[in-house]
């Protein structure tokens, strides 16, 4: 059920989510996820940048209201669900800019002003880091 993986700050990817409210696959019959977790993988072959934050998948991230959605992570971090983007080159550099600011963080806030606009309006939740919670 469970496959380790390097606990790196990383961006991992519901690679069954919907492609959006209305549709579950695209016209070639695949899943928004896995569009957007190729999207993430070509956006980080790109640009050497992104290589300081992984990029994994997942089959289903429990947000299923939702559509194409991330979970942002870092050992010791507040960690994010990000979702509702459309699975392309532009939500994957949005998402991937903000996660390289993620990683630089102390504790995985961002300050507001580092936000790119691709990830604005689209934070789902905040999770606690193991053995913490946040107090601001």
């Amino acid at each position: 059920m469970l496959t380790q993986v390097d606990n790196v700050p990383a961006v991992v990817v519901c690679n069954t989510c919907r492609h959006s409210r209305e549709a579950r696959e695209d016209s070639e019959g695949i899943r928004g996820g896995a569009r957007l977790a190729e999207a993430l993988r070509s956006a980080q072959a790109s640009d050497p940048a992104y290589a300081t934050v992984a990029v994994q998948e997942m089959p289903c991230l429990f947000a299923c209201s939702e559509f194409c959605t991330v979970h942002l992570r870092a050992p010791g971090k507040l960690g994010y669900v990000l979702g509702r983007f459309a699975p392309d080159a532009d939500s994957a550099r949005a998402i991937l800019d903000y996660a390289m600011h993620y990683a630089e963080s102390p504790h995985g806030r961002v300050p507001f002003a580092k936000w790119p606009e691709g990830v604005k309006g689209h934070f789902i939740v905040r999770t606690p880091p193991e053995a913490f919670v946040a107090t601001e």
